[in-house]
C-alpha cells in the first residue's frame, strides 16, 4: 500500500503574503476615497496631478484631452484624465473666509468704468479665493471696453502683484447686437425696450454663468460694470447672513442743484416683496406679457426695497423679498446647480433677475435683501 505524501508545511513568509493581498482587497473595495488617495501609487492621485486636467481649481475642467503632437509608430496615445471632486466638502457659510470658500464674480461688460475695476481691487476678501468672469458683446464699444480691461488685468495679475485674483475669464458675445448697449441711460431703461433689453441680458448672464461656474465654487456674486462703489467686505459682509440669495440695496451719487451739495437717490427697483395688485394684472395678462418694476404705466403698488432704506437703520437688517435685482447679487452656488437661472423669457410674467428669484423660490429657495446696506451706481 503506498504511503501518503507528507502535508506541505506553509511557511511563515506565504502566511505573511496571503494577509497583505487580502487586506490590498479589502481597502480597494471598502476604504473611502481619503484613504485611497493615501495610496501612493493609486491612479486617481496621478490623475489629479495631471497637467492635462483643469490649470485652476477655481476653474470648470472644460480643458480639452489634447493628443501629444508625435507619436512613435505604433505607441498609443495615454488616456484622458479623470478628476475627482468632492461636492460635499464645498461649503456656503456665514464665516467664508475662515472656511476658504471660493467665489465666482461675474459681470456682464458692455463699457469699462474705471471706477469698477478700483472698487474691485480694493475689495478686503482674499483675491486668491475670487476667480472673475466677464461677457462682453462684439462690435466697437465692446472692442474698445476688451481693450480698457486687458490693460488693467495686465498691471493686476502681473507676476509681481502679490494681490492677484485667482483666474480671469472673458467671453466675447457674437450673437447680440451691439445697439442694445450703446444706448443713453435713459433710453436703456424706457419701458418699450425692457423686455427685449432683459432677455438679451438674461442670455449673457447664462452664458456666462454655464461657462465659469465650476466644482469648487461656494458662491456667486453678480456685479454690474457701473457699480463704482461698495464697502470693501461687501463677499462677507453679505455672506455673513449665510442666505441663499441676498441683495444689498442699490443707490446713486447726484448732485442737487436745489440743495447745492451732493445727495443720494435710489436706483434699482427689481427688489421687492409682491402684492395683490401685482398678483391680480399677472392673471390678467398674456402669457407673452412681464410685469415691471418702476414704471408709472404699471402700477404694482409692490413693496420696493428701494424705499425701504432707513438712514439711521442697522446695516445688517434683513427683509424677505419676492424680486431681487441685479446691481449686485450674491447667491449661494448651490442655486444654480439646483438649476436656478435668468429666464430670458416670461417665467410667472417675470424675466431675468427677477424672474431667476421667482425660479429660484420654486426650487425651494428664498431670497433676501438689506435695506440699509448700500451700493452705489455709476451716474452718467
Amino acid at each position: 500500500m503506498p504511503v501518503p505524501r507528507p502535508v506541505r508545511r506553509n511557511s511563515t513568509s506565504t502566511y505573511i503574503l496571503a494577509t497583505i493581498l487580502v487586506v490590498c482587497f479589502l481597502y480597494f473595495f471598502f476604504g473611502d476615497d481619503d484613504t485611497l488617495a493615501a495610496i501612493p501609487n493609486v491612479a486617481s492621485r496621478q490623475l489629479l496631478k495631471s497637467k492635462d486636467a483643469a490649470s485652476n481649481i477655481l476653474s470648470p475642467p472644460s480643458l480639452p484631452f489634447r493628443k501629444p503632437a508625435k507619436l512613435d509608430p505604433g505607441e498609443i496615445p495615454p488616456p484622458p484624465p479623470v478628476v475627482h471632486y468632492k461636492m460635499n466638502n464645498v461649503t456656503t457659510s456665514g464665516d467664508p473666509i475662515g472656511n476658504r470658500e471660493t467665489v465666482l464674480i461675474l459681470t456682464p461688460l458692455a463699457r469699462f468704468y474705471q471706477g469698477y475695476w478700483e472698487n474691485l481691487e480694493k475689495m478686503s476678501y482674499p483675491h486668491e479665493l475670487i476667480s472673475l468672469g466677464f461677457i462682453i458683446p462684439k462690435g466697437k464699444e465692446g472692442n474698445a471696453a476688451t481693450t480698457l480691461l486687458q490693460e488693467r488685468i495686465a498691471i493686476t495679475q502681473a507676476p509681481t502683484n502679490k494681490n492677484r485674483f485667482a483666474s480671469i475669464t472673458i467671453l466675447r458675445q457674437d450673437h447680440e447686437p451691439s445697439d442694445l448697449y450703446s444706448q443713453a441711460e435713459s433710453e436703456r431703461h424706457a419701458l418699450h425696450v425692457q423686455k427685449e433689453r432683459r432677455s438679451r441680458m438674461s442670455r449673457a448672464r447664462n452664458s456666462i454663468l454655464f461657462t465659469t461656474l465650476g466644482p469648487t465654487t461656494s458662491w456667486v456674486l453678480w456685479l454690474d460694470s457701473d457699480i463704482v462703489e461698495t464697502p470693501p467686505s461687501l463677499i462677507q459682509d453679505l455672506a455673513s447672513h449665510n442666505k441663499p440669495i441676498i441683495v444689498p440695496n442699490c443707490f446713486q451719487r447726484y448732485y442737487d442743484e436745489e440743495k447745492g451739495a451732493m445727495a443720494t437717490r435710489p436706483y434699482d427697483f427689481n427688489s421687492w416683496q409682491d402684492s395683490a395688485t401685482a398678483q391680480i394684472l399677472a392673471e390678467k395678462m398674456g402669457p407673452d406679457e412681464i410685469l415691471l418694476e418702476g414704471y408709472a404705466e404699471m402700477a404694482t403698488y409692490r413693496s420696493l426695497m428701494a424705499y425701504m432704506a432707513d438712514p439711521k437703520g442697522a446695516s445688517d437688517h434683513v427683509v424677505r423679498l419676492d424680486g431681487v435685482g441685479g446691481t449686485a447679487l450674491l447667491v449661494k452656488a448651490d442655486v444654480h446647480r439646483d438649476g436656478a437661472m435668468f429666464p430670458p423669457f416670461p417665467f410667472y410674467h417675470l424675466i431675468e433677475t427677477e424672474g431667476f428669484a421667482k425660479m429660484a423660490s420654486r426650487l425651494g429657495w428664498e431670497s433676501f435683501g438689506l435695506p440699509n446696506y448700500y451700493v452705489y451706481h455709476y451716474n452718467e
